[in-house]
């Protein structure tokens, strides 16, 4: 999905080449937001996504943030830019962060590993600023799956009652079709804070 060393497959959510904000080194690929902010994102960075979409599939990839940092991997994007100006507004997210210091771990939720403002992780196997951690997301026929660091973190239905539910009680409430996508795209967030992917792979199922 990611090949070490170019941006095949990839491209700026909406459809734009990959910013300059977004950098290939050491075989991975970096956000370096140290450049100048536009708005709460990074200039010539945002977020970047899979030109193809899948529906079931199983994701493994390895991130570090910094210190105090945020960032996420979104999956089921519907990536039309004028319903949705950002991907998070219509696919779910397992939350890439600082535990230690950022202020969303304080937010029942937003931790590391979970499934953003919808579901809380069972265990915390998350590893320390600037360390890596190895992650996995797996989407089988409405059943899905968190791994971090080798546990298994999170499991629940999508799109039943249960899944609405969920929705209805999250900060995604009134969002016309969030989380309602069973195809789609898979976004890396640009957050404003460095954060590093590398080791890319999918498989659909």
């Amino acid at each position: 999905m990611f090949d070490g060393n170019t941006y095949t497959g990839w491209k700026k959510y909406g459809g734009a080449p990959v910013g300059k904000g977004w950098v290939i080194k050491d075989s991975s690929i970096y956000l370096d937001a140290a450049a100048k902010k536009a708005g709460w994102q990074t200039d010539a960075g945002g977020d970047i996504a899979t030109n193809e979409s899948f529906a079931d599939f199983h994701l493994k990839y390895d991130w570090k943030i910094e210190s105090g940092g945020n960032s996420g991997v979104i999956f089921y994007i519907h990536e039309d830019t004028t319903r949705y100006q950002w991907p998070w507004q219509s696919g779910p997210e397992m939350q890439v962060l600082d535990n230690a210091q950022h202020p969303d771990a304080k937010i029942f939720k937003h931790r590391a590993g979970d499934l953003y403002d919808l579901a809380k992780s069972s265990s915390e196997p998350v590893k320390p600023a600037l360390q890596w951690n190895h992650a996995e997301i797996k989407s089988v026929k409405g059943r899905l799956d968190f791994y971090l660091n080798g546990v298994h973190i999170l499991y629940t239905r999508l799109w039943d009652d249960a899944w609405k539910k969920l929705i209805a009680g999250s900060k995604f409430k009134d969002m016309p079709g969030f989380g309602s996508y069973r195809s789609g795209k898979i976004s890396l967030q640009d957050h404003g804070d460095n954060v590093w992917y590398r080791n890319i792979k999918i498989r659909k199922l």
